[in-house]
């Protein structure tokens, strides 16, 4: 670590936990696409490289003991393990705008705050991508991973918040594996990429013409190549413009004027040129598929106004689309996703439920097992001394005797251990965590306060 930071943070003690696991909670402050303009997200946002650090600082808010940030385009978040009962949510709203000079009422129409159970739902749900700008969207888990791992790195983040990232990831993947949530395009340029790979199972040895320089063009031009289309010929208008396309592209650039001599070589024509009047029709192309012994072309049409001839559509061995038709495939995609996406919900509330009984757990577990044991000493004093007042009595006897005492405990203790869970499972743990230590000095629980803090399961 560099000696950058700010002198005020806490040492971290090794593994990560200033405190107890136990008397903790969890809290998220954030903001994303849904409640704040991009400007505002924009000087809000972390750089890479600054995410370590900046987790480390937000030790400072008093209170916290682990810490990370989170930052996307879509989003800026910090999740923290504070003590229970702190309120930090102001805190880290005041954190936030003071890391970018920005006043805490600039942000305060805009932030939302998750707690307890509800933050770690939060969580479960943007690793998954449901909370995503485009459902679904493959990016956002590999960040999570990425910047947890810097706050990881940098000494902010420990077991508890660790233990609460790896389930995400595995959140994650079942919702991806057992759902249909990222199956589907759901973008214009996606759904122009889909579409071709129905017409050509294989792209390797495909080529495709870009035709003007929109961004849609460049996108779907994009997506082609991470699919492996073989190679990428540009023209445009600016043929200046043509050669630094095709540069990104690994391509070749061609002038404009001479894009129809090349047509032949291209399956995939990308038509993105600003203007008006069709710049291929049904004239061009009958010497096109003679030269290329009729083997499928693939015109997408995303001008407007188009850039291609509707009358194209009508040779054989050719198929157009235009900006409306991959719309439509779009928003039908779209739909398909928000109905996966129900699904993933379910098992994300169905994992946060299995997490937080984990994790309100770890209060409730010392306190039972000592009121088991103080109830199951007190049962067998009093049963041993019952046996030595009683002279004659046989094994079997004895052997009653127990399994009743036994049974008798039980019974005493199902009904408050019952409760005791039951009041675990709430949102912000507190009922439990109160009850745990009503019972601890109703029974005179001893404490195991002064042990090690707990290793990571």
């Amino acid at each position: 670590m560099s000696g950058g930071g700010p002198a005020k943070v806490r040492p971290i003690r090794p593994g990560g936990a200033l405190t107890r696991e136990r008397d903790v909670e969890l809290w998220i402050v954030g903001l994303n696409h849904k409640s704040t303009p991009v400007e505002l997200r924009e000087l809000l946002a972390f750089e890479g490289h600054e995410i370590g650090e900046a987790a480390r600082r937000v030790l400072q808010v008093p209170e916290v003991s682990e810490a990370t940030v989170l930052s996307t385009c879509n989003r800026i978040e910090v999740m923290v393990v504070a003590a229970r009962g702190a309120e930090v949510a102001g805190e880290l709203a005041r954190f936030l705008a003071r890391e970018r000079n920005l006043t805490e009422a600039a942000i305060a129409d805009h932030r939302y705050v998750h707690r307890g159970k509800q933050a770690v739902r939060h969580l479960f749900r943007v690793a998954s991508s449901l909370d995503s700008m485009i459902v679904g969207e493959p990016q956002i888990l590999g960040q999570v991973k990425e910047q947890f791992g810097l706050a990881a790195q940098s000494g902010a983040a420990g077991s508890v918040l660790r233990r609460c990232f790896e389930k995400s990831f595995a959140v994650a993947k079942r919702v991806r594996s057992e759902t249909g949530v990222a199956g589907k395009a759901v973008s214009v340029s996606s759904a122009a990429v889909e579409l071709t790979r129905r017409i050509f199972d294989d792209l390797g040895d495909k080529t495709a013409m870009l035709l003007g320089a929109g961004k849609m063009g460049q996108l779907a031009a994009r997506h082609l190549l991470q699919q492996g289309i073989a190679s990428v010929i540009v023209s445009n208008r600016s043929f200046d413009r043509a050669v630094e396309l095709a540069r990104l592209f690994e391509g070749t650039p061609v002038p404009f004027e001479r894009f129809p001599q090349y047509l032949h070589i291209a399956d995939v024509v990308l038509g993105s040129v600003a203007g008006t009047g069709y710049i291929v029709g049904p004239s061009h192309l009958h010497e096109v598929l003679r030269a290329r012994r009729q083997k499928p072309m693939f015109f997408i049409d995303l001008g407007v106004p188009r850039n291609f001839d509707p009358g194209i559509n009508d040779l054989d061995n050719v198929y157009l689309y235009n900006i409306d038709d991959l719309v439509s495939v779009a928003d039908d995609h779209r739909a398909e996703r928000e109905r996966e996406a129900m699904r993933g919900e379910a098992i994300v509330v169905e994992e946060a439920d299995r997490f937080w009984q984990w994790f309100s757990g770890r209060d409730l577990t010392p306190t039972i097992v000592a009121l088991r044991g103080k109830l199951d000493g007190i049962r067998r004093a009093e049963l041993e001394r019952a046996v030595a007042t009683l002279a004659r009595l046989e094994p079997a006897d004895r052997q009653c005797l127990e399994a009743m005492t036994l049974a008798m405990v039980n019974k005493i203790l199902h009904g408050p251990l019952s409760a005791l869970k039951e009041l675990a499972m709430q949102a912000d743990g507190e009922s439990a965590a109160d009850a745990a230590h009503l019972l601890s000095r109703l029974f005179s629980l001893e404490s195991d306060d002064e042990g090690e803090p707990g290793t990571e399961a």
